[in-house]
């Protein structure tokens, strides 16, 4: 009776988070402003680039761990690893139909209205040294090699290239390593979830 009252008091005192705080709107305000800036003075928009390329490097530092931390955490936590194994295959399933439905959007969209029509680009100055890997040799990639490829050369090497998948794998792999550890891998799993906190407030400080 004593906790219920606790926790019956602490989330009394929880306050919704107010409209003007919500990242949503925040996303959409930077929408309509540089949108603004693209149209009144583009070439202020151009030298601000690199603000926004150290945001997207910021983000991308973090997304190796936060994935680590948050899989790791949340199969090393679940008991029954059978469950665990059902909840993989729906989030399998899950991927795979959101997956399709976006790609189908993303094609019709294109379609139909034509993303970039009309803009002034030059395509001779064009930096594609990004795609360069995904269109040289398309065919080159078997399903053997590509799941080989999933199994990282070194546990750090997954890490520093940013490969999601095999950041997924380690992940994965240490999560059921825990579990079956018991009570000795709990102070390792409690410290993960400690991470696992640190990361999305950093998160939340560069939003």
């Amino acid at each position: 009776m004593a906790g219920d009252s606790a926790n019956t008091r602490s989330s009394k005192h929880v306050r919704p988070k107010r409209w003007y705080k919500q990242l949503w709107l925040h996303v959409l305000v930077a929408m309509a402003i540089g949108i603004a800036l693209g149209k009144f003075d583009p070439s202020l928009g151009v030298r601000m680039q690199p603000l926004g390329d150290a945001f997207i490097k910021l983000l991308r530092m973090l997304i190796a761990p936060i994935i680590f931390c948050t899989v790791v955490h949340g199969i090393a936590r679940m008991a029954d690893l059978a469950r665990v194994g059902r909840v993989a295959l729906k989030a399998i399933i899950y991927f795979e139909v959101l997956t399709t439905v976006a790609l189908v959007l993303g094609l019709a969209a294109v379609n139909i209205w034509k993303p970039g029509r009309g803009m002034n680009i030059n395509l001779a100055h064009v930096d594609t040294s990004a795609v360069q890997t995904y269109v040289a040799h398309p065919e080159s990639t078997s399903v053997t090699q590509f799941l080989t490829n999933i199994i990282p050369n070194t546990f750090v090497g997954a890490f520093t290239e940013g490969n999601v998948l095999q950041i997924l794998f380690i992940s994965v792999l240490c999560a059921f390593a825990l579990a079956q550890a018991g009570v000795r891998g709990k102070p390792i799993v409690d410290f993960i979830e400690a991470a696992s906190q640190m990361l999305f407030k950093a998160v939340a400080i560069l939003m």
